[in-house]
């Protein structure tokens, strides 16, 4: 387990290879070789630690590689404090399983990549995979990181590395102002983050998560009253709530799908917008004694996920739809965490890393087998073209959905029941969106794979010069090239698909429901396993959840499952009743709810909300700002520098004609005059005796006459 800090390195690796060299050198397969190398080898060395892990009698390992900043005196609450940074990875049970996601998955996408993205040019596919690399060394750094501190630079690392690809066809404008929105937007959060880890430090002395978590334990439950507790935890989900796509930071997550469809896949799936639900389980002792902060979390959770499934009813964009549909089931997982079923949180996060990587690489099939197509409306009866990735997306969508067998509904049966208990009213939020959810994942499956080809027509036709001569204009791609109808795409492609797929399908068994488990003999062993991760909850909380599960009886919860997979059976009845069997009947529904349906289609005018408030707010504050800098701050710049200028000259005046006018003069005065006494200087000592004479009498006069004056001027007795 000391080789843990090798396995965001390796990666890392792989990033600089091809960053440094890679443009220059390499050729694709080079390039992807290195890349897909060093992925598995970080694959394999997470197998490793992880079976040794457990293995290990106690499940929590420290690996300190260097001391990054010294110990510096701050002050702390409880007077100075020393602040230090040790370069340290912490491996756990929750850490164990995350790098496990991440360096699967992420190895899965890398493999794909290199067949989807082969017509990019060489130069554009060697730095895709090495933003790809860098993407996913930042994230394994952000899981493994021992500290608020080490976590921090993985967290700011994948928002850079989101930016990058998202925006990787940055010659489109629309992928370069994508980039550049997800930027910002997880700047806002961000900020509260930090703020957040100053005040962990400035109440704790130490950015250790286990120190951290241990004072915690210590204080009391915030339950009647707003403390510094509950003031942390608000600013740590300021954080999550950008970087995991909750309300209201969530539209940076949707516009994501410009970049390639392997980069929404990382990004949705494994990595980026779980850290927030990462790093909120990470803390959960910490949240745990912030009551009212987790109700706050629970309530976002939950209607993002409401307000993101109807968003997701309407889109007719294949990624779109998957795109909203991760905000909502990000929103689960929140929801989750929010009535403190962290290890059900946690479950969910795994099982949805696998059905939504395999949802997005499958569209991404989808797309490269249309030439570029991304609107379903376009597609139709593609199970024809594409059995393999139609009975793969198949599985995928059935997960999602929750239907029995399925990992899916283990991990979203698990935080119904959990949800229930805490809050009945939140339970059916989300049992309208399970709803909604396996409504638009089998919408999706049979406008894309069921009913007849809408598509561009090829063969003979394809060769002309009408509109049926389709030929891919993608600027991310090496040029036009003809297009010979849809088809199967190449094993590097199906593969993976196939792989998750399976995972999609037997995932969820790790965490099989108590009720099931206890037929079976079988018990909840992913529970079990994180439980270690989420210790050292106040006593109190302990026993109010310890009977609040006893009062569940077997009967209410197999009721509760039972009617949360009727109520995905109706989405999904619904779904084929409206697109298969009567398709006319979904264009008279949009035509009939036209409001609805316009208000869902644009989001709810959200982006428009932003864009009127905002952006023009902020653009309007940048314009006042710059009037102010140009007419008062340059205007005083300026006006000090006429002014200097002004008296420059007035000074220079006075010393020309002044200051040296008078010295001039005085040196004139000195040289005539010198030449009139010079006249005098005879050396002959009588004409010396003669004016020393005439002075004395001149003195002699003078001091006589002023006496004279002085008594002619005196008064009389």
């Amino acid at each position: 387990m000391d080789l843990i800090w090798l396995i965001p390195v390796l990666p890392g690796i792989g990033a600089a290879l091809n960053g440094l060299l890679g443009i220059r050198y390499f050729s694709k397969p080079v390039a992807a070789a290195i890349a897909c190398a060093t992925m598995g080898g970080a694959l394999l060395l997470s197998i490793f630690v992880f079976v040794q892990l457990l293995g290990a009698e106690h499940r929590e390992h420290v690996v300190t590689l260097a001391h990054w900043i010294p110990p510096i005196p701050l002050q702390t609450v409880d007077g100075l404090g020393a602040f230090e940074a040790p370069w340290a990875f912490r491996l756990d049970p929750l850490s164990g399983m995350m790098i496990l996601i991440v360096s699967g998955i992420g190895f899965l996408i890398h493999l794909y990549s290199s067949s989807y993205m082969d017509h990019e040019p060489r130069g554009g596919y060697v730095r895709f995979f090495c933003y790809l690399n860098l993407f996913c060394f930042f994230m394994l750094t952000l899981v493994l990181g021992s500290t608020f501190l080490v976590m921090f630079v993985g967290w700011e690392g994948v928002g850079l590395c989101s930016y990058l690809l998202i925006g990787f066809w940055y010659h489109k404008k629309s992928a370069a102002d994508a980039g550049m929105k997800a930027f910002v937007v997880n700047r806002v959060g961000d900020f509260g983050f930090v703020l957040g880890v100053f005040l962990i430090f400035f109440t704790f002395g130490t950015l250790d998560f286990r120190e951290v978590a241990e004072a915690a334990s210590q204080m009391p439950v915030e339950s009647a009253a707003f403390g510094v507790l509950s003031t942390i935890c608000l600013l740590l989900f300021v954080g999550a709530v950008g970087k995991s796509a909750q309300i209201p930071l969530y539209i940076w997550l949707p516009d994501a799908m410009e970049g390639p469809t392997p980069v929404s896949a990382l990004i949705h799936a494994a990595t980026m917008v779980t850290a927030g639900v990462y790093m909120v389980g990470r803390n959960a002792v910490l949240f745990s004694h912030a009551p009212m902060v987790m109700t706050i979390v629970a309530v976002v959770g939950g209607v993002t996920a409401l307000m993101a499934a109807t968003i997701a009813l309407v889109q007719t964009d294949i990624k779109k739809v998957l795109a909203y549909s991760t905000v909502s089931q990000l929103g689960y997982m929140f929801l989750a965490t929010g009535v403190g079923a962290f290890a059900a949180g946690a479950f969910h996060l795994m099982t949805h890393a696998f059905f939504k990587a395999l949802l997005f690489l499958g569209s991404g099939s989808v797309i490269h087998a249309m030439n570029d197509e991304q609107d379903m409306q376009k597609m139709g009866n593609m199970k024809l073209y594409m059995p393999t990735t139609f009975i793969t997306m198949f599985v995928g969508a059935l997960a999602i959905a929750g239907v029995p067998g399925l990992s899916g509904f283990f991990s979203k049966d698990e935080i119904l029941a959990k949800t229930f208990i805490a809050s009945p009213w939140l339970w059916g939020l989300a049992v309208v969106t399970a709803g909604m959810t396996a409504f638009y994942m089998f919408r999706l499956i049979f406008m894309t794979f069921f009913g007849a080809y809408r598509g561009p027509k090829w063969g003979d036709d394809a060769e002309g010069d009408g509109d049926h001569a389709a030929v891919a204009d993608d600027p991310g791609r090496d040029g036009a090239h003809a297009w010979h109808g849809p088809h199967e795409s190449p094993k590097l492609m199906t593969v993976p698909l196939m792989l998750l797929a399976l995972g999609a399908a037997v995932a969820g068994y790790v965490g099989i429901p108590p009720i099931i488990g206890d037929l079976v003999g079988v018990g909840n062993a992913i529970e079990h396993f994180l439980e270690p991760s989420f210790v050292a909850e106040s006593a109190a909380l302990a026993e109010e959840g310890e009977h609040a599960v006893a009062h569940l009886s077997h009967a209410a919860e197999f009721g509760l499952m039972a009617f949360s997979v009727l109520i995905a059976g109706l989405g999904i009845a619904l779904a084929y009743h409206l697109y298969v069997r009567r398709p006319k009947r979904s264009e008279e529904f949009a035509k009939n709810w036209a409001g609805a349906h316009r208000v869902l289609t644009n989001k709810y005018y959200v982006d428009e909300a932003y864009n009127a408030t905002v952006i023009k707010g902020t653009m309007g504050s940048a314009r006042g700002l710059w009037a102010v800098d140009r007419n008062v701050v340059d205007g005083a710049v300026n006006g000090t520098g006429w002014l200097t200028r002004a008296l420059s000259w007035v000074s220079h005046v006075l010393d020309k004609y002044i200051v040296d006018g008078l010295v001039n003069l005085a040196a004139w005065i000195c040289a005539e005059g010198s030449y009139i006494f010079r006249r005098g200087q005879t050396g002959l000592i009588q004409n010396y005796a003669v004016a020393t004479l005439f002075g004395v009498f001149a003195c002699a006069t003078a001091y006589l006459v002023v006496r004279f004056m002085g008594k002619r001027g005196a008064a009389p007795d």
